[in-house]
């Protein structure tokens, strides 16, 4: 069972998928400074899904957990920030990572409380972490191939739609 956690505002009109039993499930929350960056951390070398490349916060939903609960949790383990808020549903989609498992992830615009400029990573699954403004975003395709540009997608996505003091 979920241990509690501290109520998130959900902005009207957010979406919130409701996973069908035996989807694998995963969520993440893109984050942005008051200078209209986001955030993103370096996956470690040795992980066995997406080694060595930018990620946003988040993970899977695990068994029981709503998605809103995996978001508030990922947000805290990843980061030591609160989730305090979210703005809106960035985009929901399927792929299947090169372990062959195929994954829905619903993946969020999210404000948070907690010092921005320390995150506590996880460093036994993430080596680095920076800020990423407009003039970043060619960063998040290293070490992807073709096509495998979903964290850059987002994260452009939510830069354009949320500039600097939006």
């Amino acid at each position: 069972m979920p241990k509690e956690q501290h109520p998130v505002a959900v902005d009207g009109g957010v979406g919130i998928p409701v996973p069908r039993d035996g989807e694998v499930w995963a969520v993440g929350a893109v984050i942005l400074d008051g200078h209209g960056r986001a955030f993103a951390q370096r996956r470690g070398p040795d992980r066995r899904l997406f080694p060595d490349c930018w990620d946003v916060v988040g993970g899977h939903v695990e068994p029981g957990e709503s998605l809103m609960e995996a978001l508030v949790r990922e947000v805290a383990e990843e980061t030591g920030w609160r989730a305090r808020r979210v703005r809106r549903l960035l985009g929901a989609t399927t792929w299947t990572g090169d372990d062959g498992v195929t994954r829905h992830e619903a993946d969020y615009l999210v404000e948070v409380d907690g010092d921005l400029r320390h995150p506590a990573l996880e460093w036994s699954k993430h080596t680095s972490y920076a800020w990423f403004g407009p003039e970043d975003l060619p960063r998040l395709k290293e070490n992807r191939g073709p096509g495998e540009h979903l964290v850059h997608d987002l994260i452009a996505r939510a830069l354009q739609d949320h500039p600097p003091g939006a």
